[in-house]
């Protein structure tokens, strides 16, 4: 059976002259299994395609430090961009800068540390379209400082914040704050991944289904960290953080590998929720795992540079650690 790609080249073929540009689209709808229901969403897609190539090739033409390249976002919509942002709906108090923070490193701490090449992490995941990376922030974070704190690496229901917090201060697909579902874990403690799988995906946030007899993992209280790097760097060496980010950039978004250190490109409106998972001091990067899935960045990672508040894509402003329930 020809895929949809094939399919499409061999109706449209006789009609036109195929460009360059055309080919590499055929090629990416190849490689990310993308699937069209008619040729008009195939043509919208393909200049979407087209305006996102040439994003990326100013980012390859000017960065020196990351590389930036297509992803399962190449063929979206602005608008489909946007639902994966969970915190632009939200109003986030973001901790006050210091007073001074003249960028040096943390005195008495590793010179790196990646908590999630040290057992302390799940796979990266993907919330799919729904505004849920509060959630899969929140459970990550809690998910290693159970670990790191009690010994057992446990896969918490992201699905059971989607659905149930939303008495917190949460709006399920619709946004939400790490500490709002935090303080749902405090009284209700999360079901396992298994009990309550994840299920918004499609951006449906869910009638909530929780089983109280089944929580395994609850929170006893949370904190948000110093807004310096060094401050930053010392939360990071107990446990992993989250962070609020800005990630609405081309910049962000086409992010391949290497290191982000380009400020002014990222921005520091904050808008997506993910964690800071360690850092490489001599390299002066932060280590942060997003909830896109492997396919963007580095198989779901990226590094961003360590610099002063407001911090790059503005990670330095809401920093966040929590200590979880035995």
């Amino acid at each position: 059976m020809r895929t949809f790609a094939a399919a499409i080249l061999a109706t449209v073929s006789s009609a036109k002259v195929f460009t360059e540009m055309d080919f590499k689209f055929m090629n990416y709808v190849n490689k990310f299994g993308k699937s069209y229901k008619d040729v008009e969403e195939f043509n919208l897609r393909a200049a979407l395609f087209a305006k996102w190539d040439a994003e990326i090739a100013v980012h390859q033409m000017n960065e020196t430090t990351s590389t930036h390249d297509h992803n399962f976002l190449s063929d979206w919509t602005a608008a489909e961009k946007t639902s994966l942002l969970g915190l632009k709906n939200m109003v986030i108090e973001e901790n006050p800068a210091p007073e001074f923070d003249n960028g040096l490193h943390a005195v008495g701490i590793p010179t790196s540390i990646n908590w999630c090449t040290s057992s302390a992490c799940n796979p990266i995941q993907n919330q799919g379209q729904c505004g849920s990376c509060w959630a899969f922030a929140a459970v990550a974070t809690m998910e290693s400082a159970h670990k790191i704190q009690h010994g057992s690496l446990y896969k918490l229901s992201e699905q059971n914040e989607v659905s149930c917090s939303s008495s917190y201060g949460n709006n399920g697909c619709n946004g939400g704050l790490a500490q709002y579902a935090w303080n749902y874990a405090k009284t209700n403690k999360l079901e396992s991944e298994s009990n309550y799988p994840y299920s918004s995906g499609t951006g449906i946030t869910g009638t909530c289904k929780y089983n109280s007899s089944l929580g395994i993992g609850g929170v006893t209280s949370w904190a948000n960290c110093g807004t310096s790097s060094s401050a930053i760097e010392t939360c990071i060496a107990t446990a992993p953080n989250a962070i609020a980010v800005e990630a609405d950039t081309s910049y962000f978004q086409s992010y391949s590998s290497g290191i982000m250190t380009n400020a002014a490109a990222c921005g520091t409106n904050l808008d997506h929720a993910i964690v800071a998972v360690g850092y490489n001091l001599t390299s002066n990067y932060f280590i942060v795992r997003n909830s896109w899935g492997t396919s963007w960045g580095l198989s779901g990672y990226a590094n961003l540079s360590i610099i002063a508040y407001p911090g790059m894509c503005g990670m330095n402003k809401q920093v966040q650690n929590v200590t979880t329930t035995a």
